[in-house]
């Protein structure tokens, strides 16, 4: 038996079912699910997904016996409707409309109206004795017809209804009589014309043909690429074909059209929320074409509608348990339900329902952690503007997607990201936005439209990014010829700064001071939820108090990275450190030939030799101990009773120097040498591949001082901080270990200092000595590297680039072509190579835990912040993550839902 291709709903029945979303498509498997619980869903059929990809291999071709099924179908649909398909007398119209499995607003084709022709028109007049209504929709079907299928340009259908409406006299298009609408559909048959090069079809059924061909273009059309990129969307077999009775709004004052939330999907408040237009179409309240009612007011145009639609958004919640994203058309009073979806909606909108449905019992709250995208949590973590500063809005629009944003103003998508690419903050300020200003979107700070609702485009696709949007600032006047807009006697032309504040909807002229977010109140519900869940711990990478207190402020269990080398570049200390690396060689040759004395008294004459140059090595240590013992004392404070691991200096010496001419020469005077010993030590240290040369616990090998300094800083803090009842677990982690014998020297030195400190203090601290395996030899070779070490720590950004051979640096350039051909499927330093780094983390931390038991693990790289690394972390067992404060909350989501994944 041939597969089936072609899925009917309809009349409280359907072929398929909500769980077919991978074959119908996400508003497919809806449509078909509404069907089968009686919701009145004009009638139709679906294209499977399957044939999105039987077309594309075919070289986008209709596989063998697909037009059979689909006129097999068309048949039960005109059944189901009492109408004929492409029939003068009693005509059905169709929408063709895309579905993939994963829902994307706007990024693929729709044709509605289909089936309209000459004949048809005046057919549809003597049915409904409404001519202005027939050309209405005759015109819009030839507009999208043209543009979506044929390719000819909305903006020559724009032109030619402009005319019509200046010799008329009129603004808008619905103050366009019959007469004038005929007159348009007339000269937008000429446009088609002219940019087709062929008079416009007036068969239904090649109407109909041409049209499931473009929404199966579409699926790989660029903005629907970009838009899966960015929403890292993979998987997929392609788009499914909704082919749907067409219902219409825009039939009289008795007829409208709208979009409805179950809840606010700005804020998750329980509260019907939507915007509706009375004799319209849909497109006009999704395009902004004109500015829509707020659906509350629907009770006073018409109660019995509005009780009837919010029964159904309430039994449509119920049902799928989820808030939903609801498509409506009334047609001279009758309704229709013509898509339910569960809705897109900001982070605090999100948390909210998600708390809010576990108190209800709608959901449990292993269901609750799964319904918020660990990155969306990003939203709730950026700053607004502050109370204090003075407001003076030049207008206000609608409050589309919360936050603030500040930048320059620009005026196309493509200069959006131009500019991004450049550093430059920018608010992207457009009419109105479409699909394709997509990749400028995602550029901006922040978007601000002149037209639109709050279900506009701007406003959909804004709050799934995250972005903060302002739409419908309708005293904007903006002219894309001299990028610039006016509002209110005030002109803001392109790179000018803006400040938009999508709370309140109020636009600034200039850069309004932000500060941070806070988090309380339902992200705190929400994360307590998700800590009931998870097995791994969450630490933080964090250099600074501040950053410390921060992380700890967001849920961190302990600090799992704090660089050390970073607090070497502060204030004044630079220049003990720099002081230390002149006296470096001859220190470490001090040391070659102590080694080699036969006698005390050869010893003697050595230090006499280089009795200068060990003051000068060691005495600059001595400076930066008091400075490195004082940045622990913070860090330990700010992390009062949990671990802190200390990574020793890692970088190599260069790093530490300067390279420019007019630098160097003030390091000279400064440190009062001649500019060609600095120069000369410059040269010396210069390495063609530093990040494979003397740097980490290498270093400690020839300069042992360094790391003992470093130690006895770390334990004098912990000692400190134990006098004054603060309990402090130091961490300390050894860098760049990739033979055990190497590690065991290192450990020996730390230990030696350490034990010294606690004689002269006469107390003690417990700590631990772990290492950090960014070698793939130290993985390898971890069973004896864990005879030294009591921890690991996976330094994922080091161990992905010597795994791989990228230069983390340099890669970038082009790692977007690996991941955009398909090599790829994520840029490596992002997202963690499970297959091959991954292989090398698992077989250390088996290897590691057979040799040492309790041993602990975690990673510290970027990747430890990154959802899906997070979860291969949880399956192989690891104890613990550790990423950047803010990507905190993320871990701790993340986490949670790979543990509620197992359950």
């Amino acid at each position: 038996m041939a597969e089936k291709r072609v899925y009917f709903f309809g009349e409280g029945k359907a072929d398929g079912n909500a769980t077919m979303k991978q074959l119908l498509g996400g508003k497919g498997a809806n449509l078909a699910e509404m069907s089968s619980l009686g919701v009145p869903v004009p009638p139709g059929f679906t294209i499977g997904t399957n044939v999105c990809k039987e077309y594309y291999e075919s070289g986008g071709k209709w596989p063998k016996g697909l037009e059979e099924e689909v006129k097999k179908n068309l048949a039960k649909l005109e059944k189901a409707m009492g109408k004929k398909f492409g029939d003068p007398k009693d005509p059905l119209l169709v929408s063709v409309r895309s579905g993939a499995a994963v829902s994307m607003p706007g990024m693929m084709d729709t044709v509605l109206n289909l089936g309209l022709n000459d004949d048809v028109v005046e057919g549809i007049i003597e049915l409904t004795d409404n001519p202005r209504f027939a050309y209405d929709i005759y015109r819009r079907f030839i507009d999208m017809f043209g543009d979506v299928v044929m390719g000819c340009s909305h903006e020559y259908f724009e032109e030619a209804i402009a005319g019509v409406k200046k010799k008329a006299k009129v603004k808008l298009d619905a103050d366009l009589t019959a007469d004038h609408l005929k007159e348009v559909v007339d000269k937008y048959k000429t446009v088609y014309r002219k940019h087709v090069g062929d008079m416009f079809p007036q068969a239904a059924i090649d109407q109909l043909k041409k049209s499931v061909d473009a929404v199966f273009h579409s699926w790989n059309i660029p903005r629907a690429i970009r838009y899966r990129e960015l929403n890292n969307i993979t998987g997929l077999l392609g788009t499914a074909v909704n082919v749907q009775a067409m219902v219409f709004g825009n039939m009289g004052d008795d007829s409208g059209t709208g979009v409805c939330f179950t809840r606010n999907p700005s804020t998750g408040e329980k509260k019907f929320y939507g915007e509706f237009l009375m004799n319209a179409q849909g497109e006009d309240v999704v395009a902004g074409i004109r500015t829509p009612l707020d659906l509350s007011k629907l009770k006073k145009v018409n109660a019995k509608m509005y009780k009837e639609l919010t029964n159904y958004m309430s039994k449509l919640e119920k049902h799928y348990k989820d808030m939903q994203d609801i498509e409506f058309t009334i047609q001279q009073g009758k309704l229709y339900i013509l898509q339910t979806r569960n809705g897109k909606r900001t982070a605090a909108a999100a948390i909210k329902c998600a708390v809010d449905m576990v108190n209800e019992r709608l959901i449990p709250k292993k269901e609750a952690v799964k319904r918020v995208e660990p990155n969306q949590l990003d939203q709730l973590l950026h700053p607004h503007f502050d109370e204090k500063a003075t407001r003076k809005p030049i207008t206000k629009g609608l409050p589309a997607s919360p936050g603030a944003a500040v930048g320059q103003a620009v005026f196309t998508a493509d200069e959006a990201e131009q500019w991004h690419k450049k550093g430059k903050p920018v608010i992207l300020t457009r009419i109105e936005t479409s699909p394709e200003d997509i990749g400028g979107m995602d550029a901006a700070e922040g978007i601000l439209t002149a037209r639109g609702g709050m279900t506009s485009h701007a406003a959909v696709v804004a709050r799934g990014m995250g972005k903060c949007c302002v739409a419908g600032a309708d005293d904007i006047n903006i002219d894309y010829k001299a990028k610039k807009f006016t509002c209110n006697g005030t002109t803001i032309k392109q790179g000018d700064w803006l400040s938009i504040d999508g709370t309140t909807g109020e636009i600034m002229k200039g850069q309004l001071p932000t500060v941070e977010a806070k988090t309380t109140g339902d992200f705190g519900k929400f994360m307590k939820i998700c800590d009931t869940m998870r097995k791994l711990g969450i630490r933080t990478n964090a250099d600074t108090p501040e950053d410390a207190q921060r992380a700890r402020d967001l849920g961190a269990e302990g600090i799992g990275l704090c660089r050390t080398e970073h607090m070497f570049f502060e204030g004044d200390r630079i220049w003990a450190v720099r002081e230390m690396i002149l006296a470096a060689d001859s220190y470490a040759d001090m040391l070659n030939e102590l080694e080699q004395a036969e006698s005390k008294a050869q010893q003697k004459q050595i230090e006499k030799k280089y009795a200068e140059t060990k003051k000068q090595f060691e005495g600059s240590l001595k400076k930066l101990l008091p400075y490195q013992r004082k940045d622990f004392e913070g860090i330990y404070k700010a992390m009062k009773n949990l671990p802190v691991t200390i990574r020793l200096l890692d970088p190599p010496l260069h790093e530490f120097l300067p390279n420019d001419t007019k630098a160097q020469q003030e390091m000279a005077k400064r440190l009062g040498v001649s500019k060609n010993v600095v120069r000369d030590k410059v040269n010396q240290l210069h390495e063609f591949n530093p990040m494979l040369g003397h740097r980490g616990c290498r270093l400690a090998v020839t300069y042992p001082a360094i790391y003992r300094m470093q130690a006895r800083a770390i334990i004098e803090a912990a000692l400190n901080l134990k006098k004054n009842r603060i309990n402090v677990i130091p961490e300390i982690m050894i860098p760049l270990a990739g033979e055990a014998r190497e590690l065991k020297f290192v450990k020996d030195e730390i230990v030696d200092e350490i034990e010294q400190v606690f004689k002269r203090r006469k107390a003690k601290v417990k700590y631990l000595i772990g290492t950090m395996i960014e070698v793939p030899r130290a993985a390898l070779t971890a069973d004896e590297i864990a005879e030294d070490a009591q921890f690991f720590s996976f330094g994922t950004n080091d161990l992905t680039q010597m795994t791989m051979g990228f230069s983390r640096d340099d890669a970038g350039r082009f790692l977007g072509e690996y991941v955009s051909k398909g090599i790829y499927d994520a840029d490596p330093f992002q997202q963690l190579d499970q297959v091959g780094v991954g292989q090398l983390v698992k077989e250390a931390a088996d290897l590691g835990r057979k040799a040492r038991k309790g041993l602990k693990i975690g990673i510290c790289g970027e990747h430890g912040g990154d959802p899906s690394s997070i979860d291969f972390c949880h399956d192989i067992g690891l104890d613990y993550v550790s990423c950047s404060p803010f990507r905190v909350p993320i871990a701790r989501l993340a986490s949670a839902q790979s543990a509620v994944k197992d359950r």
